[in-house]
C-alpha cells in the first residue's frame, strides 16, 4: 500500500496555502516545515493536489462505508452519505447510516410493489374513486422520481470522476514532455476570469532570453543596479547574486559565462542546515555602489557591488519582508515580522531608531524623504513616523484586512496602499480619511506601483498612474486624481505577484504564478510582448535604460528578456 509521508503532506499543504493565496501563511509553514530542503519536486505536483488527495480520501471512505460481505451490495446506490458526514464519522457510523437508509428506501419500494399486486388481484378496486387512483399514481411517481434522482447522482459523480482522471492524465502528459513554443510545461488550470490571449507574433524570440543558472531554490526578489548592467537576485537558498549582464549588441548572451563569473553572496557560515536564511527582499542604493538584502534570519545586510560583505544589521528579532534605502544614502529602513521598524546608519551600521507601533508583522516600508516613512502591517494600520520623533506623526485607518504593500507617490504627496481587503486607498497627510477607495479588485491584492510619471519626474508631461495587482488574476491601472479605473489587464490566469513601469512610463510589465511574463501598452492596455518561463514568477523589474526586463522565478532560475529593437 503506498504511503504519504509527513514531508510529501508538508509540501502538499505548502502549495494549498500559495495556491489560495495565503502568501504569508504560506511563508512560515514553508520556513517552519523546512520545505527548501524537501526532495519534492515541485514541478511534478499538479495544481489542487491536495483538494484532489481529500476527495479521493472521500470517495474511498464512502466506498468503505457502503461495502458488505454481500458483493451485490457492490451495485448498490452510493448517495446515502453527506459529505460532512464522511469527515466527522467513522466507518461503522457510517455503514450504520446507510443501512438505516437502505432500509427505508427498501420499505417504500416494497410498499410500492405491494400496492401494484393489489391493483393487478383486484379488480374489485376498480370501483375505486378517481380520487384513490389519482393518489396511487401520485406516489408511483413520486416512488420512481426518488430512484431516478439517485441514478442520476450516480451519473454525475461517476462524470466527475473522469473529469477529474482526465484532468491528471493530462497534467501528467505535460511534465512528461508537451512543451509548448517557449520549451516549458504548461501552467494550472485556468482561474475564474477568462483572459485575452496574446498573439504568437508579440511571443518574444528564444533568441532574446537570456536564462541564469545557479540558484538551488526560489528566487524571490531582483534587482538592476541604476547606474550599471549588474543585476542582483536574492533567493531561498540562502544567497544573493550579483550577475554581470554584458552590454553588447542584441541578441543571445552566454548564460553560463554570466552564470560562472557571477559574485555569490552567501548569508550563511559553512552549513545552512541549523537556521534557514532565505533572501526576502534587497535593493541597491541610488549610486548603485551598495547592495542591501534582507533575510529570513532576522537580519539585514549590507554589501559592495563586489559582493564583500560590508555589514551585518542585527537587531530584528523575526524575519526581514522588506528594505528601502532613503535617497540620501545615509539610511537603511527595514521592517520586520517582529512587528517592529527600524532606520540604521548606514556608516556605522548601528541602529538609528526602532519603532514599535504596530502591534503584528510589519510587511512593507516606504521612504517619503530621508527622514519620513511608511510603514504597513498585518494589523490592518498604517503608520506614518520620521527619524527623532518617538511616535507616529499619522495613522491611517480604514483597511479591513492585512496591508501589504505602501507607496509614496513621485512628489510624495500621495500615499498609496493595497491589502486583502480588496481594496487600494489613496492618502494624504493633509487629512485622516482616504481620498480615494478604489474597489475593482475581485480578490486580495498583493502589490502596488506608481508610473514614473507626472510632476518631479523625468516623464512630466505624462498622467501619472497607479498599478495595481492581485490574486483574482488582473492588473489594474487607475486615474488617482479622479479615483477610476483607466484598464483592466486581463491575459494572466493565476495570481499576479510582480508589476513593474518602464522607465519611459509607457509600458507595464507583469509576472504571475501563471509562468508568463507580459508587457503591456499602458496607453492602450493591451499586451505588446509576452514569455513563458517554467515556473511561478515573484518579482520583475526593468533596467535604466528601459530595454530589458528581468524576473525571478520559482524553478530557481533568473531570466532576463531583451528587448531592444
Amino acid at each position: 500500500m503506498a504511503v504519504l509521508t509527513s514531508v510529501e503532506l508538508n509540501y502538499l499543504v505548502f502549495r494549498y496555502l500559495q495556491e489560495s493565496g495565503f502568501t504569508h501563511s504560506a511563508f512560515a509553514f514553508g520556513y517552519e516545515a523546512g520545505i527548501h530542503k524537501s526532495p519534492v519536486d515541485g514541478n511534478l505536483v499538479p495544481p489542487a493536489a491536495l483538494v484532489k488527495f481529500v476527495q479521493k480520501g472521500l470517495q474511498y471512505l464512502e466506498l468503505e462505508a457502503n461495502l458488505s460481505c454481500n458483493e451485490a451490495d457492490v451495485e448498490d446506490d452510493f448517495s446515502f452519505i453527506e459529505p460532512f458526514d464522511l469527515i466527522t464519522k467513522d466507518v461503522n457510523e457510517l455503514r450504520k447510516i446507510v443501512n438505516e437508509k437502505k432500509a427505508k428506501l427498501q420499505k417504500e419500494l416494497e410498499k410500492d410493489k405491494e400496492k401494484d399486486k393489489d391493483i393487478v388481484r383486484a379488480p374489485e378496486q376498480e370501483k375505486e374513486s378517481e380520487v384513490d387512483r389519482e393518489r396511487h399514481e401520485r406516489e408511483r411517481e413520486q416512488s420512481r422520481d426518488r430512484v431516478n434522482v439517485e441514478k442520476d447522482r450516480d451519473q454525475e459523480r461517476e462524470k466527475e470522476k473522469q473529469h477529474v482522471e482526465q484532468s491528471d492524465r493530462v497534467h501528467e502528459d505535460k511534465v512528461k514532455g508537451k512543451l509548448d513554443d517557449n520549451g516549458i510545461s504548461g501552467g494550472p488550470e485556468p482561474m475564474d476570469i477568462v483572459p485575452s490571449t496574446p498573439s504568437l507574433s508579440h511571443k518574444v524570440p528564444i533568441s532574446d532570453v537570456t536564462i541564469l543558472e545557479g540558484h538551488n531554490s526560489e528566487v524571490f526578489a531582483c534587482a538592476w543596479s541604476p547606474d550599471s548592467s549588474l543585476l542582483a537576485s536574492g533567493s531561498g537558498d540562502s544567497t544573493a547574486r550579483i550577475w554581470p549582464i554584458p552590454d553588447g549588441p542584441r541578441g543571445p548572451m552566454n548564460g553560463k559565462d554570466i552564470s560562472a563569473n557571477a559574485k555569490i553572496l552567501k548569508h550563511f557560515k559553512g552549513k545552512t542546515n541549523e537556521k534557514c536564511k532565505d533572501v526576502t527582499t534587497l535593493e541597491w542604493n541610488v549610486e548603485g555602489t551598495l547592495l542591501a538584502t534582507g533575510s529570513y534570519d532576522g537580519q539585514a545586510r549590507i554589501w559592495t557591488r563586489d559582493g564583500e560583505l560590508r555589514n551585518t544589521l542585527n537587531k530584528h528579532r523575526g524575519p526581514v519582508f522588506s528594505l528601502k534605502w532613503n535617497k540620501k544614502g545615509d539610511f537603511l529602513l527595514t521592517g520586520s515580522v517582529d512587528r517592529t521598524a527600524i532606520v540604521w546608519d548606514v556608516k556605522t551600521g548601528d541602529c538609528k531608531q526602532q519603532f514599535d507601533f504596530h502591534t503584528a508583522p510589519t510587511l512593507d516600508v516606504d521612504w517619503r524623504n530621508n527622514v519620513q516613512f511608511a510603514t504597513g502591517s498585518t494589523d490592518w494600520k498604517i503608520y506614518v513616523c520620521k527619524v527623532g520623533e518617538n511616535r507616529p506623526i499619522k495613522t491611517f485607518l480604514g483597511h479591513e484586512g492585512e496591508v501589504n504593500s505602501v507607496k509614496w507617490d513621485p512628489t510624495a504627496a500621495l500615499l498609496a496602499s493595497c491589502s486583502d481587503d480588496r481594496t487600494v486607498k489613496i492618502w494624504s497627510l493633509k487629512q485622516d480619511k482616504f481620498l480615494h477607495d478604489l474597489r475593482e479588485h475581485s480578490k486580495e491584492i498583493y502589490t502596488i506601483r506608481w508610473s514614473p510619471t507626472g510632476p518631479s519626474t523625468s516623464n512630466p508631461n505624462q498622467q501619472l498612474l497607479l498599478a495595481s495587482a492581485s490574486f483574482d488574476s488582473t492588473v489594474k491601472l487607475w486615474n488617482v486624481e479622479h479615483g477610476v479605473q483607466v484598464h483592466s489587464l486581463e491575459a494572466h490566469r493565476q495570481p499576479v505577484y510582480a508589476i513593474a513601469f518602464s522607465p519611459n512610463g509607457e509600458y507595464l510589465a507583469s509576472g504571475s504564478l501563471d509562468q508568463c511574463i507580459h508587457i503591456w501598452s499602458v496607453k492602450e492596455g493591451k499586451v505588446v510582448k509576452t514569455y513563458t518561463g517554467n515556473g511561478g514568477i515573484f518579482e520583475v523589474c526593468w533596467n535604466r535604460e528601459g530595454d530589458r526586463i528581468a524576473a525571478c522565478f520559482s524553478n530557481s532560475t533568473v531570466c532576463v528578456l531583451d528587448l531592444r529593437m
